[in-house]
């Protein structure tokens, strides 16, 4: 298809749209006649702009060309943004390049204005960019929203100096030799020397248990600047950005790095990310968004704990942060470091693969440097001990936690939120729905009704329809019940909550029960002196095909913020190879039984999928018109369960699994979006959601 900018037959009524033809406009003014007013002259040199408009359309994704008018010459510069005509209306779009004539034969339409003449879409990026949209079966315009962030005039209007603390060298004072917190690892010092080199050395990178992390990435960092390149390390939330930021300060020195965040708001995000763009910072430390971050002479990525579910962009084409970075190590020749506690399978098959090494201490180092794990046994187990009885604790964990307690704070982690998020009649122990949608109810406190948690409404008059009777019982136990039993178990021994509702970022030495979901564990000044790992069988239990991946990650996040070598209890079957596998602290291995297993059945990562989701007529018809490589199978499509919204009406989806050898992602990628385009042409009403190898498979 030609790169056109304005004559499709594709868009209704953009032919009859005024265009002016570069012949036409070249012709000179008669003399002793004056030029007409409003009549635009091309640029004279490079007067076609090459333009990637943003418009998400399937059946549209490729640029357009236009006219640069002559006085807008200087301004229409690669990667700035411009408002152009398409289709009747004013769209925005960016300048990917200026040629001297276009490849379409009619007649083109001018640039209307150059909002700002700042390149924001460097070229590195911008082709990044397309190899993502092409991977994950986007658009251009869809992955351009999640690179550039919006345009805050103010902020591009000041200067230079003001956009990002001025020098982006790190200081001779603050950098280390660069190895200190690598000596724990045989294969680190070599890693950082390759950095140091100029090369491109990819590890995938399973820490040692404790806060060190955040200084050898401080490291890494700071010895990839000092060879003259940039670095930008990615983490799962602002709290980690925070311990990353101080590390990058203390071991760079003030005005060498950015942090990226969405907490900063537009203005003060857009002012670092300039810093960015203008060179003014040469490392970048953030969340997901950042993977974007344009980055001069990129020389090392670093991903951290890659397993979390938010490094998965949650809008249109839903790339993965880990994917993103590995393009752009490969891109640009970078060194990639994914690192974690743990060890993901899609970790452990980029190893296997041979794009990245394995970047581990031994097992002496490991044992000194890891908690003491015991597990304990449920069910039967809690019915018979009194201390279960009392705080739903077996007696080994209260004993360890009772002694923990003389000695400094004790973490206890519970699966899930609220007081009691699932209910079930006391007798015969069906599930407790509500009448109007059937949706799950829960308590959200011991004095509260119970209550839906889809529509909000309340069931004070709740009755068992199996068999009558009205007391309910709890099914799942949340953090805030969990509590109160503590308290009452630990009489006079401060009890704190952290959650999604209210998050602690530390906690100091003294001693206290500080109950938290997976993911908002504070950290303890001195590490804990114990950690509970409660309800195992609740995330153990989930249906998911990254349920015991996800499980292990979630407990050992948790027991590395655990002094060396203390007490770790975890609820759960200890035959179980994730409880094994922490037992013993062998990531590596469960992830290297894990893929084998998944290479045996045919799932991600070892081989690709795309989920389609809509309703199924939509799905049958995006199948039929897609040419699926050799190879594909199709799984479904199956109904999908939806939460009900009040007032909407409902709709029935399904999702359909389609499946390919590993080697044949892209042709898959390519065949979806081929039939996307197909769709958007015919301007179908119903649209399918398409998912590259996404998280979720049930």
């Amino acid at each position: 298809m030609t790169k056109d900018g304005g004559g499709t037959d594709l868009i209704p009524g953009l032919d009859e749209l005024p265009r002016t033809s570069p012949e036409k406009a070249d012709k000179p003014d008669k003399p002793g006649k004056a030029r007409k007013k409003g009549v635009r002259r091309p640029a004279e040199e490079l007067p076609v702009a090459r333009i990637a408009v943003d418009m998400s359309l399937p059946h549209l994704d490729r640029p357009f060309d236009y006219l640069v008018p002559a006085e807008l010459d200087a301004k229409t510069v690669p990667g700035c943004r411009v408002r152009v005509r398409f289709a009747g209306q004013l769209v925005d779009g960016f300048v990917l390049e200026r040629v001297a004539e276009s490849d379409h034969e009619g007649k083109l339409l001018f640039v209307e204005r150059v909002t700002s003449p700042e390149p924001v879409l460097t070229p590195e990026v911008a082709a990044l960019i397309r190899e993502v949209a092409d991977r994950y079966a986007g658009t251009f315009a869809d992955v351009l929203r999640l690179a550039v962030p919006p345009r805050h005039a103010r902020v591009e209007a000041e200067p230079v100096a003001a956009s990002g603390d001025a020098g982006g060298e790190p200081s001779e004072d603050a950098c280390t030799d660069g190895s200190g917190a690598w000596r724990d690892y045989p294969a680190g010092e070599s890693f950082l020397s390759a950095l140091a080199d100029g090369r491109a050395p990819r590890a995938v990178w399973t820490a040692l248990p404790g806060p060190g992390w955040t200084a050898a990435i401080a490291q890494a960092v700071a010895v990839t600047l000092r060879g003259g390149r940039g670095a930008l390390v990615v983490v799962a939330d602002g709290r980690d950005v925070a311990r990353v930021d101080t590390a990058l300060q203390a071991e760079l020195g003030e005005g060498v790095h950015v942090a990226l965040t969405a907490e900063l708001g537009p203005a003060e995000r857009y002012r670092r990310w300039l810093a960015v763009l203008r060179g003014t910072a040469r490392a970048v430390v953030g969340t997901r968004a950042a993977m974007f971050a344009p980055v001069a002479d990129l020389g090392l990525v670093v991903l951290w704990d890659d397993g979390d579910d938010v490094h998965a962009e949650p809008h249109a084409p839903y790339p993965h942060a880990r994917d993103v970075l590995a393009l752009r190590a490969h891109r640009a020749k970078a060194g990639a470091l994914i690192g974690g506690f743990t060890r993901t399978t899609d970790a452990t098959q980029l190893v296997e693969s041979g794009w990245a090494h394995t970047l581990t201490s031994d097992r002496g180092r490991v044992r000194t440097a890891m908690p003491r794990v015991r597990y304990v046994g449920e069910d039967a187990q809690l019915a018979r001990d009194a201390a279960a009885r009392s705080a739903r604790l077996p007696n080994v964990a209260f004993e360890a936690a009772r002694q923990a307690l003389e000695e400094g704070p004790v973490l206890v982690q519970v699966p899930r939120r609220g007081y009691v998020p699932a209910i079930a009649c006391g007798r015969c122990r069906t599930p407790a729905q509500c009448v109007a949608c059937q949706g799950p109810l829960s308590l959200p406190s011991s004095h509260a009704a119970p209550y839906c948690r889809w529509c909000g409404r309340i069931a004070g008059d709740w009755r068992c329809p199996e068999c009558g009777f009205v007391h309910l019982r709890a099914v799942v136990v949340g953090a805030k019940r969990t509590a109160e039993e503590l308290g009452r178990a630990f009489p006079g021994v401060p009890v704190r909550t952290s959650g999604r509702d209210s998050i602690l970022e530390r906690h100091g030495p003294e001693r206290a029960l500080v109950v938290s979901t997976p993911g908002a564990e504070p950290p303890a000044e001195g590490g804990y002196s114990a950690a509970l790992l409660l309800d195992g069988w609740v995330l153990l239990g989930r249906p998911d095909l990254r349920a015991g991946e996800e499980t292990l990650r979630r407990w050992m996040n948790a027991a590395s913020l655990v002094r060396p070598q203390g007490p770790v209890v975890v609820a759960a079957e200890g035959s179980l190879p994730a409880v094994q596998a922490l037992v013993r602290w062998d990531p590596v291995t469960y992830a290297e039984r894990e893929l084998a297993e998944r290479k045996e059945v045919g799932f991600p990562p070892a081989a690709r999928m795309a989920s389609l989701t809509s309703t199924p007529a939509a799905i049958r018809e995006l199948l039929d018109g897609a040419r699926l490589p050799d190879g594909a199978e199709v799984l479904g499509p199956v109904p999908v369960p939806s939460t009900p919204v009040p007032g909407a009406d409902a709709q029935e989806k399904e999702r359909a699994l389609v499946r390919v050898p590993r080697a044949a992602g892209h042709a898959l990628a390519r065949a979806l979006k081929e039939a996307q385009g197909v769709r958007s042409a015919r301007k179908a009403t119903e649209t399918v959601r398409v998912q590259i190898d996404p998280l979720e498979l049930i």
